[in-house]
């Protein structure tokens, strides 16, 4: 237990190599020497890199992964506002970018202790400079949803992105992840899939997302970065009432209220609300009238039988 000293302690943030142990920034090393506890996602990986440093921990070593992290950061924080200093290292380099981490952050803030970082290696930064796509304006995006359905419903979200977007994908899954992309973003949409970055194996595909996918069907090993080039600029003549009213409803189905999706596509499009509005509206008349006539030719039916 850490003694109470009177003032905040302070969390930090270290990147991990993720691949190449020589990558680990040299404060790594002195951090997890001196820090009072280690908060590791998984322990025996922390054990693997401190023999590769040549370094030992004096402090106490704690797991901080994805199903304990409610759990454990309450305790994590009553040591930092008890003085402690706290090193929370993740698998592979920065926490809390699609691993452990935020909690704990948030909740560190909330008590008004200091909270610092030990940059290091980040899979999203290399496989943006090894795409030969552009890098000047990005986003980074995550794990998209397992279920294809969700798949689907997220890309179609990001469809009009202009932005290079950043994935994380699980290698088992990548092949249907291609394919998914292909279908909503275009075969045609350039596209990087960085494979074992830092590793002995390392490897970049690059080139259309169609050409990709029909790659990763024959099967692809080990950590997964997918970089996709952003949507091409369009003008307002390119989209028409169709396509304006598909994108009023993706949002729609995200969670946003008609009249704000509305204003987000118009503004997306360039155009005026009203333009957008009209073509909503013009398609629900259309499609009320097409369950009038069914529902007649139904009673028409039902009459003859």
């Amino acid at each position: 237990m850490v003694p109470v000293t009177g003032t905040t302690g302070t969390l930090v943030l270290a990147g991990t190599p993720i691949g190449d142990v020589a990558d680990a920034p040299p404060r790594l090393a002195a951090e997890l020497e001196t820090a009072d506890i280690v908060a590791a996602e998984d322990t025996r990986r922390l054990r693997r890199l401190t023999q590769a440093l040549g370094v030992h921990t004096t402090g106490r070593v704690v797991s901080y992964f994805e199903g304990n992290e409610a759990a454990r950061t309450p305790e994590l924080v009553e040591a930092l506002t008890g003085g402690a200093r706290v090193l929370l290292v993740t698998d592979a380099g920065m926490p809390s970018v699609s691993d452990p981490g935020y909690r704990l952050v948030a909740a560190a803030v909330e008590k008004d202790v200091k909270v610092t970082a030990v940059p290091g290696p980040s899979a999203v930064l290399t496989a943006l400079a090894l795409s030969a796509l552009p890098v000047d304006r990005f986003c980074f995006e995550g794990f998209l949803p397992r279920k294809a359905g969700e798949r689907l419903g997220r890309l179609r979200e990001v469809a009009g992105e202009r932005r290079t977007m950043v994935f994380f994908e699980a290698p088992h899954r990548l092949d249907d992840t291609l394919a998914a992309m292909a279908e909503v973003l275009g075969a045609d949409r350039r596209a990087a899939v960085c494979r074992e970055l830092t590793k002995t194996y390392e490897e970049v595909k690059r080139g259309p997302l169609g050409e990709l996918a029909a790659w990763a069907a024959e099967g692809v090993r080990g950590e997964i970065t997918v970089v996709v080039e952003g949507a091409a600029e369009s003008g307002p003549e390119e989209l028409d009432a169709e396509e304006l009213v598909r994108r009023v409803l993706v949002r729609e189905e995200a969670g946003e209220r008609r009249k704000e999706a509305i204003a987000a596509v118009a503004a997306d499009a360039g155009l005026p609300k009203r333009e957008v509005f009209d073509a909503v509206v013009a398609a629900k008349n259309v499609a009320k009238d097409a369950a009038k006539g069914a529902a007649k030719n139904g009673t028409k039916d039902a009459a003859k039988d």
